[in-house]
């Protein structure tokens, strides 16, 4: 077998290996995130599994057809950097499709959030307070003064007898 060959096996066992383990570590993880969006198990549990098998097809769809390489590959340094290449763009796509998911099912959530609060009435009064006589409030340490609160040298009162 050429370079060529092992470049595209290697380049399918790694890309396969990375979408297996980023689709159970997002389906595992996601599963919470999923129950509060929908706030129904069996929901949430059925909108994973469709999530994990679009997943898959998308991102294995990308790589079979990412995986040929036109230019000719003579050298093992030049299947290296081009298995590096294929699997970064792997890398970036599983990214990609992983942000969407979060940023889609984020903004139904806030819409479902919304909606829930514009559907539930303002909370009925539990009490009242009591009027007041006169309909003003008492002050309870007496009338309120105007002016100065300071005692001055004119409101100090007389002066004590010079000795």
């Amino acid at each position: 077998m050429d370079v060529k060959v092992w470049m595209y096996l290697a380049y399918l066992a790694v890309s396969i290996g990375l979408t297996i383990w980023v689709a159970r570590a997002l389906s595992r993880n996601g599963l919470v995130f999923l129950e509060d969006v929908f706030t129904d198990k069996r929901l949430a549990d059925a909108i994973n599994s469709l999530l994990v098998v679009g997943f898959y097809l998308l991102n294995l769809g990308y790589v079979t057809v990412a995986m040929k390489e036109a230019r000719a590959v003579g050298t093992t340094s030049q299947a290296l950097e081009e298995l590096s290449m294929k699997v970064g763009w792997v890398l970036l796509v599983l990214g990609a499709l992983h942000f969407f998911n979060v940023f889609a099912l984020g903004r139904y959530r806030r819409g479902r959030l919304r909606q829930q609060a514009a559907s539930h009435p303002p909370l009925a009064p539990v009490g009242y307070v009591p009027a007041q006589p006169g309909g003003r409030p008492v002050n309870p340490a007496g009338p309120v003064q105007s002016g100065p609160t300071h005692a001055g040298p004119t409101q100090a009162g007389p002066m004590p007898p010079a000795r």
